[in-house]
């Protein structure tokens, strides 16, 4: 089966915005990876009395440590670029560092932000500008049976629980996983990001407090590569279920 990639700027969007999909590929025994790039010493610190953001940066990565556990996630990378400053740093050494995993772990899947970066946030903007670059590259470099899909995931629903509302989307959503089973997971996953409550609690409010029933069945994604080729996604009446 293919192993899966996960590329996303802070700790806690891994869980956000593909937990059910992540359990369900270790339910399967397929190995994913995940990649933080920064370990978001900008964040809030929730529950904690933590003002010094050194500190902060290695609670929320003990607290991806265990949502990866929860999720089963195999391989962990920390990049540890400075929170909030990914719409500054050089494209290049950024694009590099993604792509040096990407050829060495020779993932069948890569998931990462879209370019609107879901909620509009620079940092998920820049991830997604160097992580399609990064796969464009490593097609350069791998064989005919190793290039990777790419997928941007979405999360059509991350408002619906919020006064404030999200950019338009930039790309229609493709496909979809049904991750009823692995809602707990997804939840407990949620849950160890206890420093970010105040997120937690504007998008899936309950959950930190152990009810996870505002957690939907359904996590989605856009296929925006295959093949070492582009694909241009069209919106459909309805989103099919896929399976990476």
């Amino acid at each position: 089966m293919k192993k899966v990639m996960m590329v996303f700027p802070h700790p806690d969007d891994e869980s956000f915005a593909c937990g059910g999909t992540i359990a369900l590929c270790g339910e399967r025994g397929q190995k994913t990876c995940l990649v933080c790039i920064t370990s978001g010493c900008k964040g809030r610190s929730g529950a904690y009395d933590i003002t010094c953001r050194q500190k902060l940066a290695r609670h929320r990565e003990q607290e991806l440590a265990a949502a990866a556990k929860v999720l089963g996630i195999a391989r962990l990378e920390l990049l540890r670029y400075p929170d909030g400053t990914l719409a500054e740093v050089d494209e290049e050494e950024l694009t590099q560092k993604i792509l040096e995993v990407i050829l060495d772990w020779k993932p069948g899947v890569v998931i990462t932000f879209p370019p609107d970066g879901v909620t509009g946030h620079p940092d998920h903007i820049a991830t997604c500008h160097a992580v399609t670059l990064a796969v464009e590259r490593a097609e350069q470099a791998l064989g005919a049976d190793e290039l990777p899909d790419l997928y941007y995931v979405s999360i059509p629903h991350y408002y619906d629980h919020c006064p404030d509302k999200g950019p338009k989307p930039a790309v229609p959503i493709t496909g979809k996983v049904d991750i009823t089973r692995f809602r707990q997971q997804k939840g407990e996953a949620l849950r160890a990001h206890l420093s970010q409550e105040y997120s937690v609690n504007r998008a899936y409010p309950g959950v930190i407090e152990g009810d996870f029933g505002v957690i939907g069945c359904y996590e989605y994604y856009t296929l925006v590569r295959r093949a070492g080729q582009p694909v241009v996604p069209e919106r459909t009446a309805s989103i099919p279920l896929i399976d990476f």
